[in-house]
């Protein structure tokens, strides 16, 4: 009976070690993902920056030195180029203004209140748009040609070049030449303004000082900003009674809400408290809209 009984045992325990081994319970699979580009360039967003130079009225050089092209906007026209340069000088240079990137190169420009620059330049004559058919800027470029305003006025008149006053050919016999004369050279045209900049004051690391600024053209200036630059590590830490902004060493005075109109012969004055790190320097030369002014 025994052996019997051994036999049972021996026989399942047989079974259990010939017993092939559970299956594993199936993994779920993951869909394959498609390898990402670790180096794709994304143009930036909505920076903000420093303009630090103009190069024309549609090209800027920005504070970390990339310069850019603001699109949307056609090349400067060459019997405007001088004015639209001026433009973009006086709006552009020394502000803050934010940029976004469409491409290498090139950015839509904002200035610090939200204007955008390529509406601007064209709404106020100084550059045609380019690329677009509709929208603001087709707007902006039906205005200014309504009005007649800066290259749609004279010299350009619309058209790439500025147009000649029309001339009657006739033929006359020839004048006897005249006598051998000394001349003397005309004088250099006058400068449309003239700038006074006085050091009133001075202390250990700053200084006070007031700048004057004289239209001495014909016509009035109808807003207006002042660059200069510093020659000794200067800088401008308040200012009244024009607004002011700094980038390195150039420095920009523009008019406010209740001095922006500078009448033929007039003039407008501001003031401003600077630190320096030595004796203060005089700057040598002055400019206004992108003009240079006579030093007084």
């Amino acid at each position: 009976m025994a052996r019997k009984h051994l036999l049972v045992m021996l026989l399942l325990f047989t079974g259990a070690c010939s017993a092939e081994p559970a299956a594993p319970s199936p993994s779920p699979q993951s869909p394959l993902k498609p390898p990402t580009l670790v180096n794709e360039v994304v143009p930036p967003q909505d920076v903000l920056t420093v303009v630090r130079d103009v190069i024309d009225a549609r090209t800027v050089e920005f504070a970390d030195g990339t310069r850019v092209r603001v699109a949307s906007l056609a090349e400067p026209k060459e019997c405007f180029a001088e004015a639209s340069l001026s433009f973009a000088r006086s709006t552009l240079l020394a502000s803050s203004v934010r940029y976004t990137g469409l491409e290498i190169g090139v950015v839509d420009l904002e200035l610090e209140d939200g204007t955008d620059y390529a509406v601007l330049a064209v709404q106020q004559g100084a550059l045609r748009p380019e690329g677009v058919e509709s929208g603001p800027l087709i707007n902006a470029r039906d205005e200014a040609s309504a009005a007649k305003r800066g290259l749609w006025g004279p010299p350009c008149e619309g058209s790439d070049t500025s147009k000649p006053a029309p001339t009657t050919t006739t033929t006359t016999p020839a004048p006897p030449p005249p006598p051998p004369t000394t001349t003397t050279p005309p004088p250099p045209p006058a400068k449309a303004c003239a700038v006074a900049y006085r050091i009133t004051e001075q202390w250990q690391g700053g200084f006070q000082a007031n700048v004057t600024v004289r239209n001495t053209g014909t016509a009035a200036v109808n807003g207006w900003s002042l660059v200069w630059t510093f020659s000794n590590g200067e800088s401008v830490r308040e200012m009244w009674d024009a607004s002011g902004r700094q980038y390195g060493s150039i420095v920009s005075a523009a008019n406010t809400s209740y001095n922006r109109q500078i009448a033929a012969g007039a003039s407008v004055r501001f003031g401003f408290n600077g630190n320096s790190r030595g004796r203060p320097v005089p700057p040598a030369g002055f400019s206004v809209n992108g003009v240079k002014c006579s030093v007084e």
